[in-house]
């Protein structure tokens, strides 16, 4: 109301008219007799503009552009707005960008989602794949294959939405920017003042594209914190590496603490890696502390077999190294010959096993049931 106050004086006050002659300002009316238009009316017709159908406003605009008052009206408007932009001059400055959409960028390009796609998801997978931990193979090829066919159908996504994104965003600005420009024939408007506009929409948007971003980069941490979970769930070794392992544990119970070399030959031996023997150990000590009563049948059996071992090995190497028995047959050369006697073989046999398991058990349960420090 008060620029409306403004504008009907600044309007009474050219040529010295009162406002019932601004309606009528060649006295046509005044003279026919005809009522003359006060300014509050046309003022609230044209605030009217925006409720009437796009006919009636093309109408109203057409005959306010031809209106003779109309150079009039645009001086006293400028003049309204010369006042008021000087009072919030300053306060609109550009805004430094965004740094957690700088964040979100940088985050977005490294994972292979934003910018060229040729390398992307391989190098993401490869990065993950190291950070696992994982040696190259048959699984962790297919694993990096999953890994970037969801990257790809992330990206894809991300791609398709972000194009939308900016599609609405330029159809609205478009738009806002046709009505300012069509709306400046009417009253003041300013290059600057458009382009300040297309800012203040660019920002309002920014938070719609801070959301895509934001979400992008969360499917992206989901997908691969999975896919380190799946590179670094326990895989169980094969029976002969367990056997071999176990075998090692249980023949130093007493100190169950591999030295590097020992390490590095298990390994061999179970074509593993030393930090996968390392951290078998240390697993298997910590469950030998929690439940000794269900491991000590364990460790026996493995007592026995390798007793039975040693036996079996120190037998064959007594009878290699035991000497021939002689010939009893002789033939003289003055005598017939007689029918040769077959050669006696002596055998060492093993103790049967029962006894040898008893025995075993009674000499080794000691050592066996020592607690592991």
């Amino acid at each position: 109301m008060d620029d409306q106050t403004r504008m009907l004086a600044g309007l009474a006050g050219l040529g010295g008219l009162s406002q019932g002659d601004i309606g009528d300002p060649d006295s046509v009316r005044k003279q026919l007799g005809q009522p003359q238009q006060d300014i509050g009316d046309i003022l609230q017709q044209i605030m009217a503009i925006t409720d009437e159908s796009l006919d009636e406003a093309q109408a109203r605009k057409h005959a306010l552009n031809c209106h003779r008052m109309k150079p009039a009206l645009f001086s006293v408007l400028c003049e309204i707005k010369e006042k008021t932009v000087l009072s919030i001059r300053g306060i609109q400055d550009e805004d430094p960008p965004d740094p957690q959409i700088m964040r979100l960028d940088n985050m977005l390009l490294a994972e292979g989602v934003s910018g060229p796609e040729k390398g992307g998801g391989s190098a993401a997978a490869a990065a993950a794949a190291a950070a696992a931990g994982g040696s190259p193979g048959a699984d962790g090829g297919i694993e990096h294959s999953d890994y970037r066919a969801k990257l790809a159908q992330i990206r894809q996504i991300y791609h398709s939405e972000l194009e939308k994104y900016e599609q609405a965003c330029s159809e609205f600005t478009n738009h806002v920017m046709n009505l300012l420009r069509e709306q400046s024939r009417t009253r003041p408007i300013s290059p600057k003042e458009i382009e300040r506009m297309v800012a203040i929409i660019h920002r309002k948007f920014s938070s719609i594209q801070m959301q895509l971003k934001q979400s992008t980069c969360e499917a992206v941490m989901i997908l691969r914190s999975r896919f380190l979970d799946a590179r670094r769930k326990r895989r169980n070794f094969n029976k002969q590496a367990t056997e071999v392992l176990n075998e090692y544990f249980y023949s130093h119970l007493s100190n169950p603490y591999p030295s590097e070399e020992a390490k590095e030959e298990l390994a061999k031996k179970c074509a593993i890696t030393v930090s996968q023997v390392s951290n078998w150990f240390g697993n298997k000590r910590i469950r030998y502390k929690k439940n000794i009563g269900k491991f000590q049948e364990e460790a026996n059996l493995y007592a026995v077999k390798t007793a039975v071992d040693a036996a079996s090995v120190s037998a064959q190497a007594s009878q290699a190294n035991s000497p021939a028995t002689p010939n009893s047959g002789t033939v003289c050369p003055c005598q017939p010959p007689l029918t040769p006697t077959p050669p006696s073989i002596s055998i060492t046999r093993p103790p049967h096993t029962n006894q040898l398991r008893s025995m075993l058990l009674h000499t080794h349960y000691s050592s066996y049931t020592l607690a592991v420090v």
